[in-house]
Order: C-alpha cells, then sequence, then structure tokens
C-alpha cells in the first residue's frame, strides 16, 4: 500500500480540502475554487513562480485551523458551528452593525428571547466575537502547514487570511501593505469564491468593488476585474482541475514519510474539533498499531493501518459540536447524524489515490462482528483482521478518554466493559492482543 514519489502533494493536499470544507460549513470544493481564483489574480499579477507556489498551498490550507474555533464558537452562540461559520462569511462583520445584527440572528436559534439575550451579552462586542477565533484559527492553520513541510511565506499568507486592507481585520488589526501580498490574495479569493458559488459572478465582483480598499487592495480587485468576463474560467469551477494551476516547473511530491505527516496533521486537525477528543486519533493509532504488532503484521500492514487509524474520524469535521460535545443523551435524530461520520470518512478519503486502500478500514471502526455497528451493518464475514483491530483501538481509547456525559474508564475497568462483547461484537484475537499491550504497559 505504501506510495511513491510521484504522488503530487497537490492531490493529497486538494483531496483533504474537502474535510476542512465539511467543518466550516461550505459547499465540497470551496478551498479548491479558491484556489483557482486566487491563482488566476496571481496569473494577472505575474506573480513568480516561487510565489505562486506558496500561494497555491495556502488557499488550499487556508482553513487548516478551522477546527481549533468550533467548540468555543457553538459554546459562544449557542449554535451549530457549520451554520454559524458559513453565515458569517457572508456578512460585513468588520463593521459593529453587521456584526452585532448577525449575531442577533445567529445565536441560540430557537432558544427563548432570555436565553438568546444571555448569549448576546456573553458575547459583549465584535471584538469577542472576531478576535480570539480567528487568531486561534489562523495560528494553528499555519502550524499545520508547516508541519507538513511548506513554506513560512505560505503559513504566514494562512496567518493574515483575515486581515483587511484598511486596518479593520483580524486578528493583528494590519492594515495595507503590512499585509503579505498573499495573505490579501487569500483574503479576496476565498470572498470571492462564496459569494460567486452561492450568487453568481455578477455578486461576487459588486461584492469585491464595494470592499475595495476596506477589505480589499484596490490592485488585487483591479486584477480581479482584469478577468471579469472570461466565461471559461468561471465554468471551469464546476469541474476545477487542480493540476492546470500548480506552477509546472514547482509540482511538489509526497513521498511515504511525507504522506505519514500528513495524515498526522489531519488527525491532529480533527482531534482538535471537541475538547473531547484531544489526541483521540493519535492514541488510536498507538493502540491499534501496537495490538497489530502482537498480532505479527508486516511493515506494509503496520503502515496502513496507521494511516486508517489517524484518519478514521476525519468524518466527524461533518458533525455540529452541538452533537460533539452534548452531556446529555443524544436523541434519535443526533445519534443518526453521529452514525454517518465514518460515510464521510470514507467519501473524504476515497477522494486521494494514495488513502483509498486504507478507506474502507478507516471508515469500519464502528462495524461490528455480530452486524449491529454502524454505519453499514457489515457481520464478521465483511471484516478484515485490520478493521477488527481498528475497532478494538477505537473503542478502548473512548472508554479510557473523558467524555462529556462520563469520566474516562482506567485500562482494566475499560477492558472488563469490552470482555462482554467478546467474541460476539469485537474479535478475540485482537482482544487478546490489547491486553497483552496493556499488561506491558502497566509492566513497565
Amino acid at each position: 500500500m505504501s506510495a511513491g514519489p510521484d504522488v503530487r502533494l497537490s492531490e493529497v493536499v486538494g483531496a483533504l480540502s474537502y474535510a476542512l470544507d465539511l467543518t466550516e460549513g461550505e459547499p465540497p470544493g470551496h478551498a479548491v475554487r479558491s484556489c483557482l481564483i486566487g491563482m488566476r489574480v496571481a496569473e494577472e499579477l505575474r506573480l513568480d513562480g516561487a510565489g505562486r507556489s506558496d500561494l497555491f498551498y495556502a488557499l488550499l490550507l487556508k482553513d487548516a485551523g478551522c477546527t481549533t474555533n468550533s467548540a468555543r464558537m457553538a459554546a459562544l452562540f449557542g449554535a451549530d458551528d457549520h451554520a454559524a461559520k458559513h453565515s458569517s462569511k457572508r456578512v460585513d462583520w468588520a463593521r459593529p452593525m453587521p456584526a452585532f445584527l448577525w449575531s442577533a440572528r445567529t445565536v441560540a436559534p430557537g432558544g427563548s428571547l432570555r436565553m438568546r439575550v444571555a448569549h448576546l451579552l456573553a458575547i459583549k462586542d465584535e471584538g469577542e466575537v472576531t478576535r480570539s477565533l480567528i487568531q486561534t484559527r489562523c495560528e494553528r492553520g499555519a502550524e499545520i502547514a508547516l508541519s507538513v513541510g511548506l513554506s513560512e511565506r505560505t503559513a504566514e499568507a494562512i496567518r493574515t487570511l483575515d486581515e483587511h486592507w484598511d486596518g479593520r481585520g483580524q486578528p493583528r488589526g494590519l492594515a495595507g501593505d503590512e499585509i503579505p501580498l498573499l495573505g490579501r490574495i487569500l483574503c479576496l479569493a476565498q470572498t470571492v469564491e462564496i459569494f460567486h458559488s452561492t450568487f453568481g459572478v455578477d455578486r461576487a465582483y459588486e461584492v469585491a468593488r464595494r470592499r475595495s480598499g476596506r477589505w480589499f487592495d484596490p490592485a488585487l480587485v483591479a486584477a480581479l476585474e482584469g478577468f471579469r468576463d472570461d466565461g471559461a474560467f468561471w465554468a471551469s469551477l464546476a469541474e476545477p482541475d487542480l493540476a492546470r494551476w500548480e506552477p509546472a516547473d514547482r509540482v511538489m511530491t509526497a513521498d511515504p514519510e511525507r504522506l505519514d505527516r500528513i495524515a498526522a496533521a489531519f488527525a491532529a486537525i480533527v482531534d482538535a474539533k471537541s475538547p473531547w477528543t484531544y489526541s483521540h486519533s493519535e492514541r488510536t493509532r498507538t493502540g491499534a498499531t501496537s495490538i497489530a504488532e502482537v498480532l505479527g503484521f508486516d511493515a506494509e500492514e503496520l503502515s496502513g493501518l496507521r494511516r486508517a487509524a489517524l484518519l478514521h474520524d476525519i468524518g466527524k469535521l461533518a458533525l455540529s459540536n452541538r452533537i460533539l460535545d452534548k452531556p446529555a443523551k443524544l436523541t434519535p435524530a443526533e445519534f443518526d447524524r453521529v452514525k454517518e461520520h465514518p460515510l464521510f470518512t470514507q467519501w473524504v478519503l476515497d477522494r486521494v489515490s494514495c488513502f483509498r486502500d486504507v478507506s474502507a478500514v478507516a471508515a469500519a471502526h464502528h462495524e461490528r462482528l455480530d452486524g449491529s455497528g454502524y454505519p453499514r451493518g457489515l457481520v464478521a464475514a465483511d471484516l478484515t483482521l485490520p478493521m477488527r483491530v481498528l475497532a478494538v483501538a477505537d473503542v478502548h481509547e473512548a472508554l479510557t478518554a473523558d467524555r462529556p456525559y462520563r469520566p474516562a474508564l482506567g485500562s482494566g475497568d475499560a477492558l472488563g466493559v469490552m470482555r462482554l462483547d467478546v467474541p460476539s461484537r469485537l474479535d478475540a484475537d485482537a482482544f487478546d492482543a490489547l491486553e497483552t499491550v496493556v499488561e506491558r504497559r502497566a509492566a513497565r
């Protein structure tokens, strides 16, 4: 299953960016379409190859830090974080009155007047709504870019994504040329994409012109005007071709080591969505590979299982934090939504050619031998040994971690709970290997 050095990094990052679109509440392909728009602006500006390469990856990973503010946003607004993020991008939040009206419309939907007022008072003012939330997201996004080997210039573009030309952006209040050129392009490209996807070309240009000199560098808006009538370009956004826009002389590739770093980076993005899942993917990876080593998996099998374990919950980015962080029992409708997340995991991973061979394993972590699992109700005959190992590791990690509805169990108590499901629901060999792993850890 190992991938050679000819895997294009743009294919991997571009496909995984669809997971970031999920958690931002945007239609699939938002980041990729933003990338094409930004690269078209760069073409108008005659940006050099190095600058275009740095910009290309900044556009694809601009939302890499998006999960770090999801829990706080959901709690602060008493609302679905996906819906709040989606609507926030369609208002001029740099102005106090639009920001307040947006907050008033967004907080505690369906709640009482008293509850809604309480949330508005907690928000306090525009700075509270935006500054800390944006700073956390931008800094973490930059860290993710650096962790997968991208340039500091790419990272700085992500840090300054929400700075505005007039100095009224966030989080640092940079103005004019203080904002790096690539950051200015990111700000324009993502806004144009959002309004183009929602309302069409005319509205996208109308917003760009109206915010020129405030949100956007007027020179970039002028560059945008340069392809206003390029119908072929705007039509191409329906089926975006990333390879067409990556600088041909600067194509980056991903060898197996870099793919592992990318898997670890996206695992961290997933785990940052909820304080209750901090390090869940990494701990599941440790458990799964430890079990697999006891069972005698070879190096290639271990590599595949490692990536499947790191990425198994990427579909949770489609879940609202109102569900993930809920301290009470989920409603049937909420639990139905939870049961869909492995399907989203497989949908995302199937988009990446070098991860397709682990997508089925990753998506089966909630399946059970007797058919009582989800999302497909698979039975023993359908479940490979790697699937069974990942299921055992996932259950053990979840039981030994705090959750909003219960405290963590000790390893011994967790094994006792799991033993009730062996061999009917959980694989006996994988469970025996887990017991060996736990015993060895205790001995150390």
